[in-house]
């Protein structure tokens, strides 16, 4: 079987949406937005091709933010905060 980028990080793209709904309910989810996000970095960062995984995570994240209605403000925020998370940790 052979792995894709999309099928790499979906999942990991998928567990911050479902922390954005969650956050949209008026649950806190801030500790384990960068739970999440810390540790899909590190997943990603552990693949061969760890520029192209990460660069497609923190693609999706922004993506999925700008395209959220604007109603969903908690959501839409939760998405930005970690994109924002990804981007710094890139860095790093």
């Amino acid at each position: 079987m052979r792995a894709t980028v999309v099928g790499l990080v979906t999942p990991h793209l998928l567990r911050v949406v479902d922390l954005a709904n969650e956050a949209q309910k008026g649950v806190n989810v801030h500790w384990h937005l960068n739970d999440a996000v810390a540790r899909s970095m590190a997943d990603l960062s552990d693949q061969f091709n760890a520029p192209a995984l990460v660069a497609a995570y923190v693609e999706g994240l922004e993506n999925v933010a700008a395209q959220a209605p604007k109603a969903k403000e908690d959501y839409v925020r939760v998405l930005q905060e970690a994109a924002g998370a990804a981007r710094r940790l890139r860095r790093d």
